[in-house]
């Protein structure tokens, strides 16, 4: 099981990994202080679990749950100083609601709920685009394009091995996949899971935050309402 720690705290973070050391199967892929930059990470480590922090300065562990809920990776169990959002955890999906100090007979249970929670759940069909390269087809994985720019006839997938053109227009791409593409402007399109903010320029234009990237397409007047309900609503 592939497991991304989020915790503000790093003491808190170097004792959940040792105790995960002991727990069989178990692998740390990442340990992250803040929620805003487990949300980049996510798009690149394709973990299965996020052992979360609730208390976190900027995006916390409830927001952040709640954008992430829904999905069948990552689970999430919480990992926290306070009883009082238990409630709240659990109405949001997690596995389980774990107290500090955690102890590895909780954290060995909670693993093993996680982990009959992803062999139960519904397979996810991966979606790919399809492109033709020196005369031989290729797929990408739509979990692996950072973006998609129109380009003329054709549009440019932006991914995390390169670029690439395809015949597929944008309109296209928006009809076969509504629920995994987000429009930024008439010439663009991004992944949802890659869209973590928005930056204000002096100038009045709004710029588009995509994990994995330092690319910051251009948001539209018209898709700005959308994309910022889009970021409220997880």
């Amino acid at each position: 099981m592939r497991i991304l720690i989020v915790d503000d705290e790093p003491l808190a973070r170097m004792r959940l990994a040792a105790l995960l050391g002991e727990c069989d199967g178990a692998e740390v892929v990442g340990s992250i202080g803040d929620g805003e930059t487990a949300l980049a990470t996510l798009a690149d480590v394709q973990a299965d679990l996020l052992l979360l922090d609730i208390n976190m300065p900027g995006l916390d562990g409830t927001t952040l749950a709640a954008r992430l809920s829904g999905r069948v990776r990552p689970q999430v169990v919480f990992c926290t100083a306070y009883d009082n959002h238990a409630i709240a955890a659990f109405e949001l999906g997690a596995v389980d609601y774990l107290l500090k100090p955690v102890r590895l007979d909780r954290l060995r249970e909670a693993l093993q709920r996680a982990q009959q929670r992803l062999d139960s759940g519904p397979r996810e069909p991966a979606a790919h685009l399809h492109a033709r390269v020196r005369g031989e087809q290729v797929r990408v994985p739509l979990d692996e394009v950072v973006c998609l720019l129109a380009e003329e006839k054709y549009v440019l997938v932006r991914h995390t091995g390169g670029e690439l053109l395809i015949d597929d227009s944008l309109r296209q791409l928006e009809d076969a996949y509504p629920d995994q593409l987000v429009r930024l402007h008439r010439n663009c399109l991004v992944p949802t899971p890659r869209l973590i903010g928005l930056r204000s320029e002096a100038d009045g234009r709004h710029l588009a935050r995509l994990a994995g990237t330092d690319f910051s397409p251009e948001v539209s007047r018209r898709n700005l309402p959308a994309v910022r309900k889009l970021l409220r609503m997880g």
